[in-house]
């Protein structure tokens, strides 16, 4: 029932809104940004099949950045842990064909299943260089560690932690397709690229 689907995941800052947006727009693609839905999400979950989401909800911002490490960031993110995703299933379903789905809650363990054709899912899993450009390019490389009273501490955790997120994501996409995006590579290139693996361009 979602073969009318084409996924984009990875980690953070790797360019999948951006590539997702371009082939939206190139190919006539519906788009589906599982970022936009994560408030409703959260708001349609309950404790019982979401627990690391209201453990996670209970805390103030000194408690999620500050207080854990960034290794338990990682092991009690909801988000990477696969819950609401459900929900991302339920919308993709009901969308009119065809549709680009991005976002990082697409954890390849769980789209996986979901193919009927492997080209239609690619992970893009940024070096570290290229993911702290691209939170300053966009201007939200303080938006979350500077609501903390240590930013500079905060924003060291929450990148090692989507470092480890992203070399997570290496492990689990073996025998699927991954693009490695860094900084030499410019955004037609990588657009294109995944254009192709799609099978959209020739």
């Amino acid at each position: 029932m979602l073969d009318h689907v084409y996924w984009i995941g990875g980690g953070s800052g790797g360019g999948k809104s951006t590539v997702a947006r371009r082939l939206a727009d190139a190919y006539d693609l519906r788009l589906y940004v599982t970022d936009e839905v994560m408030g409703e999400h959260a708001r349609r979950s309950t404790p019982a099949d979401s627990p690391q989401l209201s453990r996670f909800l209970a805390m103030d911002m000194d408690q999620r950045w500050l207080d854990r490490t960034p290794e338990v960031m990682l092991e009690t993110f909801h988000w990477f842990r696969g819950e609401g995703f459900g929900f991302i299933v339920d919308d993709l379903r009901a969308m009119p064909r065809p549709v680009i789905a991005e976002g990082l809650r697409l954890l390849p363990h769980l789209v996986r299943p979901l193919l009927s054709d492997p080209r239609h899912a690619v992970w893009l899993l940024p070096t570290a260089d290229f993911r702290r450009a691209a939170f300053a390019s966009r201007g939200d490389l303080w938006k979350i560690a500077g609501r903390t009273s240590d930013p500079e501490r905060a924003l060291r955790n929450l990148l090692a932690r989507d470092r480890m997120f992203t070399d997570r994501l290496r492990e689990q996409t073996k025998g699927l397709q991954v693009i490695e995006v860094d900084p030499r590579m410019t955004e037609d290139e990588l657009v294109n690229r995944v254009a192709r693996l799609f099978g959209l361009a020739g």
